[in-house]
């Protein structure tokens, strides 16, 4: 029994990682190091960018209404007044601020759950069935995506007022139904998610359409159901402009339009010092929900990412 060893002409001719680098004048692991401090520095400046607006909403809701002009506004003011003007905000108007609230709850709550519902059973019929005219359908989608909501403001007001729908919830709330991207984004998960054989198995054993897509399809597509539903809740708890156009009565208004008109007020004079600390404290509070939603749901967001990469 022999051994083999090593002969030194492989070692001598086939030069280690460290020769290599000293040949081209570079370090890897140094190298490694400085693009790794270059994204660190480029992803702590994103960072800071988009949670600069949140820092300064907090720390001017702490300030009295002195503090909010006369101190500088990334830091905190003399007094920390958080609790007051928390709860000059719920007194503010009869404490209309807590119906504003409650009616945001009711049309975000709604329009999601209702375009989650809607996009993902329009998404897997267009991923998995097989149809005349399937491709124009989804190229209208697409088209569709493409449309700025401004564009469809008036056509939208004129069908509600002859529906004799304005200036009620069903105004804000109908529209928001319909979710032209989240329809695209089930139907391209869909596609991978679901996968066809599957279907078929279920298919073979007896089980319906509508039995295989509740029981099966929708486990498989939770991950992007809940992407579509934080989108839609997004958009309709920050939405501005169809409430400003269908909305009339004050005991309607979401939150943003309630701010707005408060802020217009506050511009405007007339106790214009506390409207513009209640604006701001209404501001930071209404975000809390979107935020604490966003914590609660973003663990099915992270399967379903790691789940696609893990496909790919």
């Amino acid at each position: 029994m022999t051994v083999a060893t090593p002969s030194p002409f492989v070692s001598s001719a086939v030069p280690s990682r460290k020769e290599a680098a000293r040949a081209r004048g570079k370090r890897p692991v140094e190298r490694d190091k400085r693009r790794s401090s270059v994204l660190t520095i480029i992803l702590w400046m994103t960072l800071a960018y988009f949670l600069l607006p949140l820092v300064w909403l907090f720390l001017s809701s702490t300030k009295t209404n002195g503090d909010l002009f006369s101190t500088f506004g990334l830091w905190f003011g003399q007094t920390f007044a958080l609790f007051d003007n928390v709860g000059q905000l719920f007194t503010f108007q009869d404490g209309i601020f807590v119906r504003w609230m409650g009616n945001t709850a009711l049309y975000a709550i709604t329009s999601a759950v209702g375009a989650a519902l809607l996009a993902t059973m329009c998404g897997y019929a267009l991923a998995k069935y097989v149809f005349k005219g399937r491709s124009f359908v989804f190229a209208l989608i697409l088209g569709a995506v493409m449309v700025p909501l401004t564009a469809l403001a008036i056509p939208t007001y004129l069908l509600f007022s002859a529906a004799n729908l304005v200036d009620t919830p069903w105004a804000i709330i109908l529209p928001s139904l319909v979710s032209p991207f989240g329809v695209y984004l089930i139907r391209v998960y869909a596609a991978d998610a679901v996968d066809d054989s599957l279907i078929e198995a279920a298919r073979i054993d007896g089980a319906g359409e509508f039995r295989i897509f509740t029981t099966i399809a929708s486990r498989l597509l939770a991950p992007g159901i809940v992407t579509v539903l934080l989108f839609a809740l997004v958009s309709t708890w920050n939405n501005y402009f169809l409430p400003l156009i269908m909305l009339n009565n004050p005991a309607l208004f979401p939150a943003t339009v309630g701010l707005a008109q408060w802020q217009q007020a506050a511009t405007g004079g007339g106790g214009a010092q506390v409207l513009f600390s209640t604006v701001l404290t209404g501001s930071f509070v209404s975000i809390i929900p979107l935020v604490v939603a966003f914590l609660f749901l973003q663990r099915y967001w992270q399967s379903g990412l790691s789940t696609g990469g893990v496909k790919g």
